[in-house]
This record gives C-alpha cells, structure tokens and sequence, in this order.
C-alpha cells in the first residue's frame, strides 16, 4: 500500500527514537510497509545497516527484561488524524447504504416487543431482560425520550453497524495492515447479507454484541505493550455479554488469536479471567434452555426435536458462504431446507473444503487461518443440534462474515501489490462494492413496512407456514378474503398445531359471516395456544351477539385471565353482567377498567351512564 504524505512525514520524525513496530502500530499500519518505504527511499544496504543498528540494544538496555523493551505506545490522536479519509470513507458507504432504510415502520417482531408493549414504559422491562439488559436498557431509554417512533430505534442499530465497521477497521489495522482492514471493513458496510440485523430493530442486539467483541478484540491486540488495554478489553467483551449471550465463544476466538498472532506459551493466561466470565453466563444460558424451548412449543408452535449436525452444519456453513458470494435470495424466513442427495451433498462437499481449507492455512498462512476460523467459531452458538435456533437466518452471521470479508480483503490486497494486476483489480474491487451497495439499498425496501416484508419473503420462502400466515393477514386488510383464508389454510397445512393462523381464520370467516366456522377455527386456536387472550375475546363477541351471554361470560373471563392489565376486557365483561342484568356485577367490572386506565374518558362516561341508570 502507497503511505500518504502525512505517514511518511511521522515516520521520518520518529525514526530515531522509535522502533518500527511502535510507528506502525501509531500508524496502524503493518511494519512491513515502513519497510518496504524505507529500502525503496534508501536502499537495501541502507536499510539493513539501519534495520542492524535498531535490533541491536543499548548499553542502558541491556538489562530491562525483553518484554519492557521499545513498548509500542497507540496514541489514538495520531491513529485519528492518520487514518480519518478512510474513517470518512467508511462512515459515508454506511449512510449510502442504510439511509433509506431510517425511515422504515416497526416490523415482525418490533411491533409486540416495542409498539404494543406497555411494559416498556416500566423499568420492569429491563430488569426482566436480565443478565443481557444493556440493549433492552437502550430501547427503554429511548422510549422514555422519544417515545414509540421507529426511527430513533433504527438509529440504534445504525449507529452499532457504523462502530463495529470502525471497529473492524480498527483490529485489522493492528492485526494485519490498514490496506486489509480499509477494503474489509468496506465489505462489512455496504453487503446486503448485513442488512436483516441492521434494518430490523429486533434484529439490532446481534450488531450491538457483534461491536462489543469486536472492540475487545482490538484492545486485546494493544495489550501486548500496554496493560490498561487489556481491561478495556474485559469491560467491553462485559458489555457484549450483557447484550447476548452469543457472545460467550469470545475465549475461543481469544485462543485462535494467540495461536495465530502471539506466543500461546506467554499469552494464555490472559484468557483465564474471559473464560470465566463466558463460564458463568454460558451456565445461566444453559440453565434457561428448557424455557426456550417451551417458549418455542408455545408461542412459535415447533415441535422438540433435536437437529442432526450432519445436515444442520453443512446446509447452515454452505448457505452463509453462498449468500456472502452471491446474496440474491436473502428472506427473514430460511425455510426452503428440502435437498435432494445430490444437493446435499454439493453442500458437504463445499463444507469440508472449507474447513479443509482452515486447516491448510494454519500451515501456510495464519492470517487467514484466523479469519477462516473466526467465520466458524462466531456461529458455533446458532449452530447447536437441541433445535433452539433457525438453521440459516441472515442475523446470525452478521459477526462470522467478518471473518470471510477480511480473508478476501487480504487476497485483494496481494492481487494490488502486483503492479500487473493493481488497475483491474481496484475495478473489480469498485465494481463489486457498488453492485453489493445497490443489493443493500433495494433490500432496505424490502423491510419499509410489513407488506413489503411478507411479499418478498413469498418469493423465496413458499414452505414457510410463518410467512402464509403474515401473507394471510395481509390480504385480510386488503379486504380480498378469500384470498386471505387460502394464506392461512396453507400456514395451517404446512403447520397443523399453528394457533395463530386458526385464530385469523377464525376472524375471516366471522367477517365474512360465517360464524360457526369461525368458532371452530377460535377453538382449535384455543386447544393448541390456550394464552390467546384475543381468541378467547372473539369467541365471546360471537355468543354475545348470539344472546348466549352465559358463554360470553365464560370467554371473557378466560381472557382477562390471561390478560388481567386489559381494561377494554374489564369493560366488555361489564356489559354482559348489564344485559344479564346483574347491574351491580357490571358497575364493579367496569370501575376495575377504570383503575387500570384512569384517564379514559369514555369508560367514565359509561361509568356514569350505567350508575345513573
């Protein structure tokens, strides 16, 4: 790589009183390249002479233990000022690429965690996150202040994208070069894979844990020379800990590290106290895995079943590498998981290539062994057999790409150091980044609103019962009808124990009039989700309407049950009471509707009407 004018000249300034290996790390650049600057300004005889002077100690040295010798100082002052035109680069691709996307509506699963969740407006929120709070105490915060607007909770993955490209530039400047680092940290900008965990607010945690590791890795890289470092490394892999708990792999990325940069003999014990932060969280998480997986059966409806690795790792490792080199079918739901043998085994062919491929470089380049290894090691969490995880989602890789992007950018930065292939390559490079910016911006389109979602994902998910569903709903609004039961008979077809698509069934058929087959659709909602407080609303509605008001009575009782801080329920159970004329019973229901919302001005004028009465 060609040094600027302003490297070169601290470089001429602080040749005499400081080792290369300090001006490159001040420079976050890779000593070689000072090298490679000098021999071409001074000569190879100069240099060696020069290189042969500085390896040897000074009297005054020779008896400071070797590891106190010429310490490398990072002054992050001069790494700004050296480094801000890429910084500027990097911080204008990331506003190219995502700025149409800030405008976007909530979305999936953003409308039940932050839209309709009264329970943010409550410090309860957080404190029923714990231990991984810090991103829910992020979105409380934000609520407090500017209430339930999308765009200011995009702005937190926005922003969290934006640092972890940084910090990205960042470690492999260190790590590697600053060449590598500015074209890798180019790729993790602008590629569309990114997208899903940066767009979609509930996908924002994965960018937010993704930075805070990132970072520590960083400063455990400054460590070496500088002990204050190393507990800036501790504090924020803390921080990535306490915004998932996926973070708890980091030690073994520390490990992978050490092998391949530094000395395992003298480095690993700085990876005791990381172990055991990752031990004790990794234990809570295991702890919790029966809740998740009964979270599972009860709102998503999947059935237990452990995942065989030998399909899961293969199908999961190769779809990653396909849409990281050719990311045209990207889709919220990866349901299409049928191949035929010979798919198959293309796919575990491409697999173990690849970790073949891991374990030739660690011979020849440990570089690249690292990067190949950290892609691996990011989504061991996401890769577990107990069938906890989707088998490909675009959100868990948004870390292990990383480890992809910097192995490519450091086959670049070889093709640029040959004078023959330096011109075509910047092209392809361009070419390339633009193409993958245009991919990220039309995928932004994709997430603007639910509809958008659900029609994009139709085109590459048909087996999705999810996505039927959401297309169901869809056209409910649309007023086509038929059209929306078709949606979700097949969610049912493709999912038999799918409560949530009874439950719309059961809804279009009572707009349509048909009510005995909506209360069969409502029941068997019921039989599979006895928690959908709506179902048991609805089926309430019809037997009130029906003038059956002892069955009214019951379902409304069963959904104040299972949502008592309802008061519109309070209400509607109090008018039953009315028409059974049980006026008493009623007046006490609806002055609970009134406690849980005092300020309704409509529940007290009905308060008052019915009292007076």
């Amino acid at each position: 790589m060609n040094l600027t004018s302003k490297q070169k000249k601290y470089i001429k300034k602080h040749l005499k009183n400081q080792s290369l290996s300090e001006i490159a790390l001040s420079l976050a650049i890779f000593p070689k390249e000072i090298e490679e600057y000098l021999v071409k300004r001074w000569g190879k005889e100069k240099f060696k002479k020069f290189y042969q002077n500085k390896q040897t100690p000074t009297a005054s040295q020779k008896n400071i233990p070797q590891d106190k010798v010429n310490p490398s100082y990072f002054n992050l002052k001069t790494w700004l000022k050296n480094n801000y035109l890429n910084l500027l680069l990097l911080l204008g691709l990331v506003f190219i690429a995502y700025v149409n996307s800030l405008g976007n509506e909530f979305l999936s699963d953003d409308i039940g965690l932050i839209l309709e969740n009264k329970q943010l407006d409550s410090f309860s929120y957080v404190t029923s996150q714990m231990p991984m709070f810090l991103r829910p105490l992020l979105v409380f915060l934000i609520n407090s202040f500017f209430g339930k607007i999308p765009i200011y909770y995009r702005l937190l993955n926005f922003l969290a994208h934006l640092a972890t490209v940084g910090g990205v530039y960042l470690l492999v400047s260190l790590a590697v070069s600053t060449q590598v680092a500015l074209l890798s940290a180019i790729l993790l900008a602008v590629h569309p894979l990114q997208s899903e965990a940066v767009v979609w607010i509930s996908g924002g945690h994965y960018v937010l844990y993704s930075f805070f590791l990132v970072f520590s890795l960083a400063m455990f890289v400054l460590a070496r020379q500088q002990k204050k470092y190393y507990f800036i490394s501790l504090i924020s892999f803390l921080l990535a800990l306490l915004s998932s708990e996926k973070a708890v792999v980091y030690p073994i990325i520390l490990f992978t590290f050490i092998i391949s940069f530094q000395s395992l003999r003298k480095r690993w014990p700085k990876i005791i106290v990381p172990l055991i932060m990752a031990g004790l969280l990794a234990t809570f998480y295991i702890v919790r895995i029966p809740e998740r997986i009964s979270s599972l059966q009860t709102d998503y409806y999947q059935t237990p079943q452990t995942i065989n690795p030998l399909f899961q790792i293969p199908v999961a490792v190769s779809s990653y590498l396909e849409l990281i080199v050719w990311p045209k079918n990207l889709t919220l739901y990866h349901s299409e998981m049928q191949f035929s043998w010979l798919e198959y085994c293309i796919r575990l062919i491409v697999t173990l290539g690849f970790f073949g491929l891991i374990i030739y470089s660690y011979k020849k380049n440990r570089q690249i062994f690292f990067w190949l290894s950290f892609f691996i090691i990011a989504l061991l969490p996401t890769l577990t057999p107990l069938g906890i995880s989707w088998i490909v989602a675009e959100r868990y890789v948004y870390l292990s790409s990383i480890g992809i992007y910097v192995a490519l950018a450091f086959l670049v930065s070889k093709l640029l150091k040959k004078q023959s292939y330096y011109k075509p390559t910047i092209v392809i490079f361009i070419m390339i980044v633009i193409l993958l910016t245009v991919r990220t911006i039309v995928r932004n389109i994709d997430w603007k609103n639910q509809d958008n979602l659900w029609l994009a994902a139709a085109k590459t998910s048909p087996s999705s019962a999810q996505n039927h569903n959401n297309l169901g709903d869809l056209y409910g609004r649309r007023g086509d009808l038929d059209r929306a039961a078709e949606e979700f008979k097949a969610a049912i077809k493709l999912l038999p124990n799918y409560a949530d698509a009874y439950h719309n069934l059961g809804n279009v058929y009572s707009r349509i009039g048909k009510m005995e087959e909506a209360i069969t659709s409502y029941k068997k909602a019921l039989e599979f989700n006895p928690r959908l407080w709506q179902t048991y609303e609805n089926l309430g509605a019809i037997y009130f309407n029906q003038q059956d008001f002892s069955k009214a009575e019951e379902y409304l009782k069963g959904a104040i049950k299972v949502n008592p801080q309802n008061p519109s329920l309070y209400v509607n159970l109090g008018i039953i009471y009315l028409n059974q004329e049980k006026k008493q019973a009623g007046i006490e229901e609806i002055q609970k509707a009134l406690q849980l919302d005092p300020n309704n001005e409509k529940i007290k004028s009905l308060l008052l009407q019915v009292s007076n009465q």
